[in-house]
């Protein structure tokens, strides 16, 4: 966890946390939080395997999405994803431990840039996702 593990920002991310059945069947991890940052990582197991033995993109894709979506509530407004592009370039398989670091590129008022970086276990970079959320008005309740 972040050193200022009782921030606000760590407050909004566990609120989310304690709420988000998937992310929580995922074994997702909260690493470190700040500000338009998040970072995250799970564990894949069997059950997160495509027909082929290697990690669902969609395992890959919802990583990257919690991600996205921690690190856009650390401003205090509920936002939502209206645009997301992921690039796969490695495979992985159960047993490995990826990591989805979302991080802010570009805030307004009604939106914000992400740019998620998925790295396995030897910090090669697995996947990138950028992606735009619509910022509501409504902050973040506790």
């Amino acid at each position: 966890m972040t050193d200022k593990s009782h921030s606000k920002e760590y407050l909004i991310v566990s609120q989310m946390m304690e709420n988000d059945a998937f992310s929580q069947w995922m074994g997702v991890k909260v690493e470190e939080v700040k500000k338009g940052y998040c970072k995250i990582s799970c564990e894949i197991t069997e059950e997160m395997l495509n027909g082929f033995k290697v990690t669902h993109g969609g395992i890959i894709f919802s990583l990257a999405d919690s991600a996205l979506a921690f690190s856009a509530a650390t401003y205090g407004r509920v936002s939502l994803a209206i645009d997301n592009s992921i690039s796969i370039f490695k495979k992985t398989e159960a047993g490995d431990k990826i990591t989805a670091v979302s991080q802010c590129l570009n805030l307004t008022h009604k939106t914000g840039v992400f740019e998620v970086n998925i790295i396995n276990s030897e910090n090669e970079k697995i996947a990138m996702m950028k992606a735009t959320v619509y910022r509501t008005s409504e902050e973040f309740k506790k």
